[in-house]
Order: C-alpha cells, then structure tokens, then sequence
C-alpha cells in the first residue's frame, strides 16, 4: 500500500503503473462483478451511528482499511422462489438500471453480506417481521455454509422459510471500481437500519474489528488520516451527515441519484490526473515516474 496523502485514502501501489499502461492502451479493462453493500444504521443520543469493518492488513485488496459489509452477487439468488416483502423485483430492477432477476441477486448480495459479516439478517418469518437473535450454533452452521458459498442465500431463506425483507434496504449510491484495477466491482450502496432484538458482531474473517461510529467521526478520523478508507466509503459517510436518525435516511434514499461513479485518468503535460466525477476532494495527480499527491 502507498498512501501519500494527509488524509486516509488508500491508495495501491500499483496504481500509477497500471493507470499509465491503461492510458497507453497496454491493458483491457477487466469486466467488473456486480457487488452490493451496506450501511447498517442506528440512532443514539447524538445521531445516528454506521456499523464499519476494518480489513485485515494481510488483505491483498484495501487492508487496513475500513469499510461496510458487503460483498459479490451470487448468481444462484436471482432465483425467484425466493420469499419477498417490500418494492417488487420489478420496482428493484427500474431502481438498480438491471434486469428483474439482477435485481434480484443484487438486493440478496446487500442482505447475505450484511448477515455473513455482521450477523444481521433483514428477513423474518412473515413479510411484518425480522428474526429475532441469530447467535446460535443452528443459524452459525447456516452462516458458515454461506461463506462457504456450500448454500445460496435463496436456498438458506427457502429452508428456514424466511421472507426477505427489501423493505428494510435503501439504494443510496452506486460506485464501479476504476478501468486499470485489476479486480474491478460494480457496487451498488445501500442504507439499513439495525432490527429491533438484534446486535451485530464480528463475524467476517476478513475483518479484525469492527465499530459503531458517528458519521461525522469518522469523517473526522479520516481527514486526519487516523483511519483508513477508500473514495466510496468517504464520500457515503459524507453523504449521511444531514440526516438526524435512520428512518430520516431510509426515506431519503429513494430520491438517491445511482448514476454509476467510475473514476477518470487522464494524461496532462506529462502527468496522470485521476479524478472521480463529482468528488473532486479525491483528485491526484501522479508525475510521471513519482507518487501520488
């Protein structure tokens, strides 16, 4: 990892080389893989507070940083015997710019991630209701075999007889990884707030702490470079600082504009300037054969 800023932005290594080699057209963009993650919420006395995770610094991709849960779709949960509550698939679909059974397997992604890596599940025996405490050894087996992808989300709410709550979940924002990563995800954000009788726990193996923290806390800590993040993860936090409670949030996504953010790099006297449309407090600018500043 380098990391050149006074900020905590995480920035690769390798980026500089890769963005010169995509600007020379020595390298094809990979083909992203759809993603989806969540920022799971809950009110306290001083506003609400997000559930963060922060990567294992062994991790090839971001370690050290702190992100949200989340994770890949799984191409088995655009199964439609699935049991849904909430916005239909094709509401879902209008909102996420994807087919029905995209759709689908992307509001499935945002909800296995959330309980994979923290334990919370949005999903209840009826379409009024979320299950209540999920630490037992039973509901523990069912999340390992997830992880494991052993079991897709659709057969785990089919076997418990679960309906999935879309309800609970607000598309806030849509990122895509920029054209010279190497991995490249096409992710989709979205806001929950935590069910009542439940409590979230470190369950990622990808993660060694997690925190429930102020948005603007974190914020802080970042500017200050005492916490490490990338672009998407800043600019969320940002973006949840108006709200006074989580229902306020929740309400404010579905007037969330999800036109994709996809950084730019381009070549200026020499220099490579990469930039994220609409983010202009992550713009760099990499001398040729220097680091970032």
């Amino acid at each position: 990892m380098a990391n050149g800023q006074a900020n905590g932005q995480w920035f690769p290594a390798d980026w500089p080389e890769r963005i010169r080699a995509l600007t020379e057209g020595t390298i094809t963009p990979v083909t992203p893989r759809r993603a989806a993650t969540v920022m799971l919420l809950k009110d306290t006395a001083d506003g609400p507070a997000v559930h963060m995770l922060r990567r294992r610094a062994s991790m090839a991709f971001a370690g050290g940083a702190y992100a949200y849960p989340g994770g890949g779709v799984d191409a088995r949960d655009d199964d439609h015997l699935v049991r849904w509550a909430g916005p239909t698939r094709v509401w879902w679909a209008d909102r996420l710019g994807v087919d029905e059974k995209a759709a689908q397997a992307i509001v499935c992604a945002a909800v296995r991630e959330t309980y994979e890596e923290a334990g919370v599940l949005l999903a209840g025996p009826s379409p009024e209701t979320v299950v209540g405490d999920t630490t037992g050894d039973d509901w523990e087996t069912d999340r390992a075999a997830l992880v494991a992808r052993d079991l897709s989300f659709a057969e785990f709410l089919d076997r418990r007889g679960l309906v999935l709550r879309s309800d609970l979940l607000g598309a806030w924002t849509r990122w895509i990884t920029p054209e010279f990563e190497s991995r490249r995800y096409d992710t989709w954000f979205f806001v929950a707030a935590l069910p009542e009788g439940q409590r979230t726990r470190n369950a990622s193996t990808e993660a060694d702490r997690t925190v429930w923290i102020r948005p603007r806390e974190a914020a802080d800590a970042y500017d200050k470079g005492e916490l490490l993040m990338m672009p998407p993860t800043v600019a969320t936090l940002r973006q949840l600082l108006p709200y006074p409670t989580a229902a306020a949030t929740l309400a404010a996504a579905p007037g969330r504009d999800l036109t994709p953010v996809l950084a730019r790099a381009s070549l200026e006297n020499g220099d490579i300037v990469l930039s994220w449309p609409g983010h202009d407090e992550f713009t760099k600018h990499i001398p040729t054969g220097g680091a970032p500043e």
